[in-house]
Parts: C-alpha cells; structure tokens; sequence
C-alpha cells in the first residue's frame, strides 16, 4: 500500500524525530502531528535538571524549530482508534484518517493520590505535585523560590534531581525512598555515591515503602506522607517521583494492547500500518520485552520505528544501547549500556579529582556498561569503553623484553 497520509500521535521527541526520520527516509506525503500540550517539543530532561538550578528563563528547555512541515494540531488530545477503519478520533469530536500511523503518546506522572494524571491534562497540585511537563517545572520553580519546606517522594533520577534543585534552593528536603536511592536504576555502587553526597549536602533520606499521600497531623491543610509505621511526614509541598503510566487509554477497544501493554517488533511495527516509539511502547531488548523510558532510548525508537513504517521487513531492526544521564548534588553521571550494574567496576580511571572517575563493568553476557562521574568524555568514546573495554581510552603500552 502506498502511504500517503501518515498521522503521528504525539508531539514530543519521539514525535519529533519521527517526523524528521519520516522526511529523511524520503516520505513527502500529508503529515500530521496530534500533540496534547500546546507546546512544540521541549527538552523534558532539563525540566529537572537545568529549571530548578538556574536563574534564567526557559532558554535550556528549547528545541530548534521543527522543519519536517507537518500540519501540527496542538493542544489536541487523540481518543480513540479505529485501527479497521484506519481513522483517529479526536477530543472535540474530530477525526484523522490515515494511511500509516505512529503511536508516540508517550507517558504521564504516576501520582500517590488519586491515581495517575490525565493523559495531556493538569490536575489539582494543592496537596501533590509532579514533575512531567513545562508547566509543572515552571510551578514549581516558583513555589521552591519562597524555600518551603519539601518532601519529595522516590528515590530514582527525577527524585534525585527535584531534591537537589531544592536543596540547591535553600529549601528544607526530605526524601521518601524504598531502599537506598538510585539502587534500582543504576546498582549498589552507584547508588552509594550519590546517597553520600546527598547526605552531605543536607537531604533528610528516609526508608518509606508503599508510602501515602494524607493530610498533615497538625493542619488539615497541610500535605503529609504516611509511612506504613504510622509516621506522618509533613511539608509544606509534596512532591512525588515515583515513575510514569503509558498514555494508551486511548487506544483501549483498539485491539492493539496485548495485556494493557502496547507491544512492538524490534522495526517498531504494531502491524503493517501502524509503529510505537518512546515511552509508550514495549519493544525488544537484550533484557527481554519491556519500556525504555529514556530520552536518547524515544530518540533512537522513533528513526527505527519511521523506517520500519516505511520500508517494513528491509528495514533495519534497532539494537538498542542505552545511554542515560542524571545530574544531582554536584554529580554528573553519563552511563553507555545496561544498568543496574552489580558491584564494582573492573575498570576505574581516577579523574582529576576525588569525585571523577571513568568506569566499567562487564556482563556475564560479555557486554558492558560504561559510566563517566565528573569526567569529561565525549559520549562516542564512552559508547566505545563500553563495548571494547579499556583499549578504548587507554593506548596499547609497548612490549618490553
């Protein structure tokens, strides 16, 4: 079938890149972007990172403009698929048909109350607030500017990274976790270095599973966290990390979820006619079938999953290295490949100070993970000390008799 009206539901990076791969790929048919935020696509990672630390405006959260020429329909929110019929259906009442179809929903904030937000909406942030979009960075930058106090809840990287930029604002923070911070997400070691210095600095960390959203002791107004002991924590803002949901309520009676999971081959094909990419989608990996909610991970699903649209079987599947990032507590960590890693590495590389070093591990299945701390590495190298070990940053020494 030939397309020529191809239809992206989404419009963040994974929407986005696959637009421009769509373009690049050669496809020059009717393109047209359905994106709930009336935002053009944004640097979402630098909601937690670069807003809550620096003093300027929304400079480090901007993305050239896009170039692909699609017709954009911003602050739209797709309802429904007819995937029979080839016809989105649209909040409002509207309809797209289409030729070919990329799912690019994306995700949204898992919430201790009241369950997780609406797909593309606000919700009310007077006892919890969340970290997902533009205006949820831009509220709470303001609110952290009066240096209330916060607990924050989850202890992964956005977690992490909210503690810090309200710490780094002289705001009092309590940090809620199930176990050490970052133990899940990158292993023991890691983990380690970054509780340290967090304690250092100041972060309260307390040992909260299954912790939940109530009013305080004291103020009925006031937010609290229960801790399953009875402790009541309070504060004067709650904030919760605790990880994302799928934005695939649309696509409920689609009869494209297996299991309430939309699951894609390793071309990011659905079917035929239809790809996934980003946060939305499950798709292969050495680890088995599962969501990389990573922002490099959307990117590089999304040039997958536009070719496999186009070209079907010929195109090529992805192999998907993971790269992730995180900065918190004056920590910045780059890591090439698959984490959690167990133990400590095999390689380090001092750097010029006590908090660099340049890391490896191997895996049982000779693959490996490389992470920069505090070090300065440009990311190919990284990729390449990952893949081939210490030859890759270290020169060969002569052989001596």
């Amino acid at each position: 079938m030939t397309l020529r009206r191809i239809v992206v539901v989404g419009n963040g990076i994974a929407g986005l890149t696959a637009c421009d791969s769509l373009r690049a790929a050669g496809f020059d048919g009717e393109l047209t972007v359905v994106g709930a935020e009336r935002h053009s696509p944004y640097s979402r990672p630098a909601l937690s990172k670069a807003l809550l630390h620096g003093s300027g405006g929304l400079a480090a959260h901007g993305l050239p403009e896009p170039t692909h020429g699609a017709d954009e329909l911003l602050g739209v929110s797709a309802t429904g698929l007819d995937a029979g019929a080839r016809v989105v259906t649209l909040d409002g009442g509207g309809s797209l048909p289409y030729d070919g179809l990329v799912i690019a929903s994306g995700s949204r904030a898992r919430r201790l109350g009241g369950g997780p937000q609406e797909e593309g909406n606000g919700h009310d942030s007077s006892r919890e607030l969340t970290l997902r979009t533009l205006e949820d960075a831009v509220q709470l930058k303001e609110l952290v500017a009066a240096r209330p106090s916060v607990i924050v809840v989850g202890g992964g990287p956005l977690g992490m990274e909210v503690a810090s930029g309200c710490l780094h604002n002289g705001c009092d923070v309590t940090l809620v976790t199930d176990g050490e911070p970052l133990v899940r997400q990158l292993g023991g070691y890691l983990s380690g270095i970054f509780a340290s210095a967090a304690r250092r600095q100041g972060l309260r960390i307390v040992n909260g599973p299954k912790a939940r959203l109530c009013s305080g002791s004291t103020s009925g107004s006031t937010p609290g966290v229960a801790l399953p002991d009875g402790t009541v924590l309070e504060a004067d803002l709650v904030v919760s990390a605790i990880g994302d949901e799928p934005n695939t309520g649309w696509l409920e009676g689609s009869g494209l979820l297996t299991g309430g999971v939309l699951r894609v081959d390793s071309r990011g094909r659905v079917r035929p006619d239809i790809v996934a990419a980003g946060d939305v989608a499950f798709f292969p990996t050495q680890r088995g079938l599962t969501r990389v909610p990573l922002w490099t991970s959307a990117i590089d699903q999304a040039k997958a999953a536009a070719v496999g649209l186009l070209l079907g079987d010929i195109a090529p599947a992805l192999e998907l290295q993971p790269y992730f990032w995180t900065e918190a507590f004056g920590l910045s960590l780059k890591s090439v490949g698959y984490t959690p890693v167990e133990g400590a590495p095999g390689f380090r590389e001092q750097g010029s100070d006590d908090d660099s070093a340049l890391l490896r591990w191997e895996h049982a299945d000779g693959s490996g993970t490389a992470a920069a701390l505090n070090y300065r590495i440009p990311v190919p190298k990284l990729r390449r000390l990952a893949n081939t070990g210490s030859k890759a940053v270290r020169p060969p020494q002569p052989v001596t008799a």
